[in-house]
């Protein structure tokens, strides 16, 4: 069951004695909109948990939108406990000042996440593309696309931001599973 943008997050029921379970957040950080995209990986499988997005109003203070961001991000955490967090790493803007906003709603957010006991990891665009659609050059429609048929789930009732939230959780789920394959046991994650 996937939250609709700004509605109520549903409740997640974990499986008593499940093992493998693993809840990645996918975090598509953003000035205005921040999209958040959770999923549910079992052995080789994911199922979109929870989709959305953080919204402010532009002439609100800094501050504001920042706190808007972290307190969101921060019940989240609260409800669904995920277990590793990942978030797109930003690509180098022109404008200084976006840049600038930008970098101040990742700190909310790794602050938030760092407060939460949350490992990150962090991707570039690039990377996000080849993991969900194996071209690091895909269009965003192409990932969209990608992310629908992994998940099974129709990606346009989303906005942009949060369909890119669900392909960052996707690329760490499977990062994470080419580690465990490549690593010899007993190596740290």
């Amino acid at each position: 069951m996937i939250a609709p943008c700004g509605g109520p997050l549903p409740a997640l029921r974990r499986i008593p004695g499940e093992r493998d379970l693993m809840l990645i957040l996918g975090l598509d950080p953003g000035s205005l909109h921040t999209g958040y995209g959770l999923i549910d990986c079992r052995a080789g499988t994911a199922r979109a948990v929870a989709a959305g997005r953080w919204s402010a109003p532009p002439k609100l203070a800094v501050a504001d939108r920042l706190k808007i961001l972290a307190d969101g991000l921060d019940e989240l955490l609260q409800r669904f406990r995920p277990d590793f967090a990942a978030l797109e790493r930003p690509f180098h803007g022109v404008n200084s000042r976006s840049v600038i906003v930008l970098a101040e709603a990742r700190g909310a957010l790794l602050v938030t996440l760092a407060r939460g006991g949350l490992r990150v990891e962090e991707y570039s665009p690039a990377e996000v593309k080849s993991a969900v659609t194996g071209s690091g050059r895909a269009e965003k429609g192409q990932v969209a696309r990608m992310v629908g048929l992994l998940l099974g789930v129709a990606t346009g009732a989303f906005p942009a931001d949060a369909t890119d939230a669900l392909a960052v959780a996707l690329c760490s789920s499977q990062r994470q599973s080419l580690r465990r394959l490549t690593e010899p046991e007993g190596v740290p994650k």
